[in-house]
């Protein structure tokens, strides 16, 4: 075990770091951590864990016997226990690097990375796994129903890991999955997105390459052999790698692919499976967690077995309640690409209802005007869109951000039906005026968007 003691985590209630502090602490290290954001449930996970959390940032939290500093990635300079950790000339580290070395060495570590698919995708990964029985650690930015939380630790040889291209913090601006040791990746897609983070498409292929480059030789990388982006990345990859897909030139086809409103079916390497999740985009994420169940060594029938009791992920396709006939489902979609797999895969899954598409620009990429055209071209997909006024707008040059009002107009010249309305009252209000029994109205935001869920429950009740 390491001969540094007592490490402080600057940021401590992320689901990630909170997890792995409270790891920490089952290994008997001395553990405290700080934050602006203390409450329920992670303030009482950690509580629970033994974590002395201290509310707020402050210099003085730092305590003088510190070995190691952890400084998570929503952190920047400025904040004033960083300055006192640069100033003190204390040891600190990102997240990633303390995985790294306490959890991840050693492992046989599986990753799971693309633009779209990856929470889910690593979900089904580690409950097959569970499920047959191998117990795996895994870190996962959803909440799995299966799981019972986004993170855990034991003493399992398989690490499951969501794998981030997400810069990692502020003094390290690699992505998140390089420091994850991978001996088994998928590669879901690859789009432009986190502008804040990179400038092209290129960049972002760039980071991908330098992952397949640490990939072991007795690894493998499986990739989906319908996504050109991914196809450019792997031409040269040193690992082995795979090709999985629904085209011709694919190594490993997905065949006979069967949806139903309350799942799907396909045939893979001669295997029926049926998983109880709706889409096609969804076939390919459980087509890429047979690929690792099959790897760690798992049979067919075990992994069948797992499918069967996929439960889901919170905010991924969630039907929060019913009203008066009227769904109210959750999503997290925030991309256009998977805007419009999400309207497809809602389709699928509620066959002749007419679809209210609810969306909130909420990242920085979606509130820059990079997908205008590409936001319209999704949202018009849906029977009726609503967008409202994006956050912060200040925050972005105005020939740089994205025209709410404009996108409206342009869903409506493309066919489709949309309506700006500014803020979530007047949304609430009007969902609850003009919805009739039978629809569905689903809020796509990969935030809370004010309490939306709630307020179009209780309106529509009223």
């Amino acid at each position: 075990m390491s001969e540094k003691r007592h490490y402080h985590f600057i940021g401590v209630c992320g689901t990630a770091m909170g997890a792995v502090a409270a790891g920490m602490k089952a290994r008997g290290f001395a553990v405290t951590g700080s934050d602006e954001h203390v409450y329920p449930p992670m303030s009482t996970f950690l509580e629970e864990s033994g974590v002395e959390i201290i509310a707020g940032y402050r210099g003085s939290n730092i305590p003088e016997n510190v070995d190691v500093t952890i400084i998570g990635n929503t952190i920047s300079r400025g904040n004033e226990e960083a300055e006192e950790v640069l100033n003190r000339k204390l040891l600190y580290q990102s997240l990633p690097e303390v995985l790294k070395e306490q959890f991840l060495r050693g492992k046989r570590n599986f990753v799971v990375t693309g633009t779209h698919g990856k929470t889910t995708t690593s979900a089904m990964l580690a409950w097959v796994l569970r499920s047959a029985g191998r117990d795996p650690s895994f870190m996962i930015g959803g909440l799995p129903a299966n799981l019972g939380s986004g993170a855990q630790f034991t003493d399992s040889e398989f690490t499951v890991l969501e794998g981030d291209e997400y810069d990692t913090a502020f003094f390290d601006k690699r992505s998140k999955f390089l420091h994850y040791l991978p001996e088994f990746i998928t590669i879901n897609n690859i789009e432009f997105d986190h502008a804040d983070i990179y400038d092209t498409l290129d960049d972002i292929k760039l980071t991908f390459r330098r992952l397949l480059n640490i990939v072991p030789s007795r690894g493998l990388a499986v990739v989906n052999g319908d996504d050109g982006n991914v196809l450019e990345v792997v031409r040269e990859a040193p690992c082995p790698v795979r090709t999985i897909g629904f085209g011709e030139n694919c190594e490993v086809k997905i065949e006979d692919v069967l949806y139903e409103p309350k799942g799907s079916s396909f045939t893979l390497m001669g295997e029926r499976y049926f998983h109880p999740m709706v889409g096609e985009f969804n076939v390919r994420n459980a087509a890429m967690a047979v690929a690792g169940g099959l790897f760690a060594g798992l049979r067919a029938e075990e992994i069948r077995t797992a499918f069967t009791t996929f439960e889901g992920i919170a905010r991924r396709q969630q039907l929060r309640g019913e009203v008066r006939g009227v769904k109210v489902v959750d999503d997290f979609a925030h991309h256009p690409t998977a805007i419009g797999l999400a309207v497809g895969a809602l389709r699928q899954r509620y066959p002749g209802s007419r679809l209210w598409v609810i969306f909130e620009p909420r990242s920085n990429t979606t509130r820059r005007n990079i997908f205008q055209k590409e936001l319209a071209d999704a949202l018009a997909t849906a029977d009726c869109a609503i967008v409202p006024a994006i956050a912060d707008p200040e925050k972005f040059p105005e020939n740089e951000r994205l025209d709410p009002e404009k996108l409206i107009r342009d869903i409506n010249a493309r066919g489709g039906s949309g309506r700006y309305l500014a803020t979530v009252d007047e949304i609430a209000n009007h969902i609850a005026a003009e919805a009739r029994e039978g629809d569905v109205v689903a809020v796509l935001s990969n935030g809370g968007f004010g309490g939306l869920h709630g307020k179009l429950l209780e309106r529509l009740g009223g």
